[in-house]
């Protein structure tokens, strides 16, 4: 097994990045449980016979998105070495909220770099912007990150009805408007972006980065991230089960199930255009997980690989959904790999 898949232990990081302020507790990210073992292999590529449906990655890509100025709609109290504030911006037609953080000190010639953060499932009547993942973005906020959490639509103040995320592109668009946004904003550097994503946050950032050619890489922790084919056999329901009313059932109904034709589910799959990843992809990981199956990174490493593009894969012994035991140590490797190929460290 090669190094970068070793479970990794306490005793043998290095911290290359002193991370020594006190974490909150995990965030409670809850999804759908999988109802088999993890899938196979990667997606075939679409053709262009595939009729463009919005939630396919063509219709992500031809979209605008010109995002706006942030309004400043509350100061928080700062952070050790930061200011934070709930801020608002442009989406589609909405006002979108979201917390903005800032470092303190001199700004960098070509300004800060940023790390647009994509938080999991939390019920949407329930979501705060101030409350879950604050250990999360404090990790990047202390290190010299610009950070933005968008509150997707219909969460905390944003306008909106909430969606899925599986079944409308609507959060990604407000991640690709809250990265337009960021990349205007006056302390941000709009070369240096990073994306990173927890859960369904996962699924919106692979999703963002074969969409948007200027981010620089991206960091997924258990992310919903197979393809829509496998989904369907492993999370959504086993293939052939009768869908719940929803967007399943319509979008079925109109093309049938990937089974009949995996074209045009194929075209809605992020995996079936790993080719064009905008960046390096970091894959972090429970064994344990029981909400999202960790084979979903594995065969994404595997599907990366077979498309010619960096990843680094971090499996954690028994470790949750929130990777909760070895937290600390999967952030400063997140932390570590952002400094790599965001900041331009190496």
């Amino acid at each position: 097994m090669s190094p970068h898949k070793r479970i990794l232990s306490l005793v043998s990081l290095i911290l290359v990045v002193a991370l020594t302020a006190c974490f909150s507790a995990s965030p409670t990210a809850d999804v759908n449980r999988a109802e088999t073992d993890p899938p196979g292999g990667p997606g075939a590529e679409p053709t262009a016979s595939v009729p463009v449906h919005p939630l396919s990655i063509e219709a992500l890509r031809t979209r605008s998105y010109e995002g706006g100025d942030f309004v400043v709609e509350q100061t928080l109290d700062p952070g050790t070495n930061y200011n934070r504030y709930i801020v608002s911006y442009p989406s589609d037609g909405l006002k979108i909220f979201a917390l903005l953080t800032v470092p303190l000190g001199e700004k960098p010639a070509t300004g800060f770099p940023v790390v647009i953060f994509n938080h999991g499932y939390i019920p949407p009547d329930q979501y705060r912007t101030t409350e879950r993942y604050l250990a999360y973005t404090d990790a990047f906020a202390r290190n010299g990150y610009i950070v933005v959490k968008s509150d997707y639509r219909g969460h905390g103040s944003s306008e909106g009805a909430s969606e899925s995320a599986y079944g409308s592109p609507g959060y990604t668009i407000d991640v690709l408007n809250a990265l337009a946004s960021a990349r205007r904003y006056p302390d941000a550097d709009p070369a240096r972006v990073g994306l990173w994503g927890h859960s369904m946050g996962g699924y919106i950032t692979l999703r963002a980065m074969v969409a948007d050619q200027g981010i620089k890489a991206g960091v997924i922790w258990a992310g919903v991230v197979a393809s829509y084919s496998d989904l369907f056999q492993s999370w959504f329901g086993r293939s052939g089960a009768t869908p719940r009313p929803g967007w399943r059932s319509t979008i079925i109904e109109q093309y049938g199930p990937p089974a009949d034709n995996p074209e045009f589910w194929n075209a809605l799959s992020a995996n079936s255009f790993l080719a064009d990843l905008s960046g390096p992809v970091q894959l972090h990981h429970g064994t344990g997980d029981s909400t999202v199956p960790y084979g979903y990174s594995t065969t994404l490493e595997q599907q990366i690989q077979a498309a010619g593009k960096p990843v680094e894969l971090f499996l954690y012994d028994n470790d949750d959904h929130n990777i909760a035991t070895n937290r600390d140590d999967a952030l400063t490797l997140s932390v570590v790999f952002f400094d790599r190929y965001v900041k331009g460290m190496d």
